[in-house]
């Protein structure tokens, strides 16, 4: 896993088209905003297990 630091108003960039901007700190919480393409799907990880365990239900 690669960790990196950044300040408010600072990016990460990923493949060139995927944009994660630190937008600011509340607390112990941190604000992000993503920019990416139409076709690439972005979920809180918590909601991505949901739909997962969702999909593992559906199926068996």
């Amino acid at each position: 896993m690669l960790v990196l630091s950044r300040k408010t108003n600072e990016s990460i960039v990923i493949d060139g088209k995927i944009y994660l901007d630190i937008l600011r700190f509340e607390g112990d919480s941190v604000k992000v905003g993503v920019k990416a393409p139409k076709n690439v799907t972005v979920y809180r990880k918590e909601i991505y297990d949901e739909i997962l365990e969702s999909n593992r239900a559906a199926a068996a």
